[in-house]
């Protein structure tokens, strides 16, 4: 009986030792530092060089855009940033769900392509030059298109909805 008491206190005791170091482990590597949630070159929200919550900034050409909204901190951010981009859409379904994977293709006047991407989530800000431009959206297997025309001062929105149900 004494020895089985022991034993329970001494793996007790070790269990308690490495949760202890663990903890102190991860500070250290914190004060240290190092990178924890990503790095400043992926395309996540974590870890990149935008800050606040903000997804990272791509490009395609001369072409910016940034896309997610799925965590509170995204989309806050992304709704704040909205008046800085000349361009804002919003992908959502039934019951105003938020959608990702939306593949988007935007053409301008001449009908020449401007961007190609897919919406990492519910929000997508772009900035294009002031003109008239073709927004082509799908989800899953169902098309959208409207027409957007982008103002020298100001910005243009453009919602998207599909009843996916």
């Amino acid at each position: 009986m004494k020895t089985q008491r022991n034993q329970r206190r001494i793996v007790a005791a070790a269990v308690c030792a490495a949760l202890t170091l663990g903890l102190a482990g991860g500070a250290y590597a914190q004060q240290a530092g190092q990178a924890t949630g990503g790095t400043t070159t992926d395309s996540s929200s974590a870890g990149n060089a935008n800050g606040g919550g903000m997804p990272q900034i791509q490009h395609r050409g001369d072409v910016s855009f940034v896309s997610g909204g799925v965590g509170l901190d995204e989309s806050t951010a992304l709704r704040q940033a909205e008046s800085q981009w000349p361009l804002s859409m919003r992908f959502t379904g039934p019951g105003s769900d938020f959608l990702a994977d939306v593949h988007v293709r935007i053409v301008d006047a001449h009908d020449g392509d401007v961007l190609t991407a897919t919406s990492r989530g519910p929000y997508m800000l772009v900035k294009l030059r002031p003109g008239r431009y073709t927004v082509h959206a799908q989800y899953q297997d169902h098309d959208q298109t409207k027409s957007v025309t982008v103002p020298a001062k100001g910005t243009a929105k453009a919602a998207f909805y599909w009843n996916t149900q």
